[in-house]
């Protein structure tokens, strides 16, 4: 029996139809000049932040002072914490470091997660005597939570080397880390404007942290691939 079947056309072996592609994987690649920025404004707060290590009245903050009296064990521990996070955090998403010392990277990546556990579980103590009452509280503790989850999740991504979801969620978590200079710059604009200080606190205790969550969460989505 004769074959009926047109032969295709020289242009369709050329030319095949492209397979359609699955979910473009985003790759995180901040400017350096952002960069400098976080990691020069989170070495500055990872100074400000040592002088309460010392638990030296005369710096902590003068409408706690008597509370942090009474709690310095979970501030001493809080503290010691977030300057370990600060001061490690950026330098986890420089390429060169990763490239050039892969085991540096690695350890910093350590102390920056141990840092993220002292850190929060310090806050969670601190979160229920926040100044500002239940609605800072609330905050701070939620933050705290946040801060964890998304530590352990980052944590749990490289173990299954899941290279590229460990560096979202490691991104992330540094969101919530760098709330500690977010919530020093709300505070000082509320303060150039003579806002009210305790009305400024309680809000800034949930803005300090949510938007900076909110932008790493948009800036690591998995986005569709462009079909050509």
């Amino acid at each position: 029996m004769p074959n009926t079947l047109p032969a295709p056309a020289d242009g369709a072996l050329r030319h095949p139809v492209p397979a359609p592609r699955g979910p473009r994987r985003h790759r995180l690649r901040p400017t350096r000049g952002g960069w400098s920025v976080v990691t020069l404004l989170s070495l500055v707060m990872a100074a400000v932040a040592a002088r309460y290590v010392t638990l030296d009245p005369a710096v902590f903050f003068s409408l706690q002072r008597a509370t942090y009296l009474h709690h310095e064990l979970p501030l001493g521990v809080h503290v010691s914490g977030a300057v370990v996070a600060m001061a490690t955090g950026p330098w986890q998403f420089s390429s060169v470091l990763r490239r050039r010392w892969p085991r540096l990277h690695r350890r910093l990546g350590v102390g920056y997660l141990l840092g993220c556990l002292v850190a929060g579980i310090g806050a969670l103590f601190l979160a229920p005597i926040a100044y500002g009452g239940a609605v800072s509280g609330f905050g701070f503790a939620a933050l705290a939570v946040a801060w964890l989850t998304t530590g352990a999740i980052g944590l749990r991504m490289i173990l299954r080397r899941r290279v590229a979801d460990h560096r979202r969620w490691m991104l992330r978590s540094f969101a919530l880390t760098f709330a500690a200079v977010t919530l020093r710059l709300m505070l000082a604009l509320a303060g150039a404007l003579h806002l009210d200080f305790r009305v400024s606190y309680e809000t800034v205790a949930w803005l300090s942290w949510l938007p900076n969550l909110a932008l790493a969460w948009w800036f690591t989505r998995k986005r569709p691939r462009t079909q050509s």
